[in-house]
């Protein structure tokens, strides 16, 4: 056990819990002072190895340069085998300070220190806020059993956020309250938003065209099963009676049509007779 919790341990079992509230004492020995405990020890083991770490990253960026800039000297003031100590040292600096930051990178050390820190320091200020009754406890005489529960709440809410952003994007969220994980598509009103697509596009110029062809389809449609119905309540006869005089009626039509332009249009191969304008030169002398 470290000072902080030896202190704490004492200032605990001193505290005046009125209503038969004794047995809370050790709840916050439990809770409380077990968890400033636990995130003091991870964040010592975190620190330990997030200086050495830094350490060797700072030191090998500074002494990196400095040994590439000797090497630019002339090479008759040099040491012997000068290039080859240059080369090996600064090839081992350099796999050192790359080493070195990918661990911190890769174990998150520099943010696993800070969040472990700011924790302990939260705990902490808590703790003491509650023995002395100031802060958000001031409003409390003695430590009532609404203070205790005020306390336990700040805590867990304290352990709770630590372990939302120690573990975030863990959980799966995606499941529903029901227990149900339908696919979001199967719950898409497609004939739903076409319609709404097409009541708002019809102001817009660039739709018209559409809008229109879409609602002509749908009247030839609405033509089409009126004919339909129309034709199953008539009786057989009439029925191929209507089929046949429909069939009449378009003959007819066609052969209408062929006539005109057999009559209107000449024939290719026929020559147009030109148009010879009369003499009007000896109308008067003959008069």
């Amino acid at each position: 056990m470290n000072n902080y919790t030896n202190r704490v341990t004492n200032i605990i079992d001193n505290l005046q819990m009125p209503g038969g509230n004794e047995e809370s004492k050790e709840i916050i020995k439990a809770r409380f002072v077990d968890e400033v405990d636990y995130y003091e020890k991870k964040r010592n083991n975190t620190k330990k190895y997030y200086n050495v770490f830094r350490f060797i990253v700072t030191t090998g960026s500074i002494l990196l340069p400095a040994l590439l800039s000797i090497g630019q000297m002339d090479p008759a003031k040099l040491p012997r085998n000068f290039d080859q100590i240059s080369y090996w040292s600064t090839w081992s600096i350099s796999l050192m300070v790359t080493i070195s930051n990918g661990f911190l990178q890769l174990f998150s050390l520099d943010k696993d220190y800070f969040s472990y820190s700011l924790v302990v320091e939260q705990l902490k200020t808590e703790g003491w806020q509650f023995f002395g009754l100031s802060g958000k406890y001031e409003e409390y005489n003695t430590h009532t059993i609404e203070a205790y529960k005020e306390f336990c709440k700040a805590v867990e809410n304290i352990k709770r956020k630590q372990i939302e952003q120690e573990f975030q994007g863990k959980g799966n969220k995606t499941k529903k309250k029901d227990g149900t994980n339908k696919s979001p598509l199967l719950d898409f009103d497609f004939d739903g938003q076409m319609k709404s697509f097409m009541e708002k596009s019809k102001n817009n110029e660039m739709f018209k065209p559409l809008v229109d062809t879409v609602n002509t389809v749908s009247n030839l449609e609405n033509i089409g099963d009126k004919i339909t119905g129309d034709l199953k309540q008539l009786p057989d006869k009439d029925v191929l009676k209507k089929i046949t005089d429909s069939q009449q009626l378009l003959t007819n039509l066609t052969a209408t049509i062929s006539d005109l332009e057999n009559n209107v249009i000449p024939e290719p191969n026929t020559p147009i007779k030109p148009v010879v304008p009369i003499d009007d030169t000896n109308r008067n002398t003959n008069q």
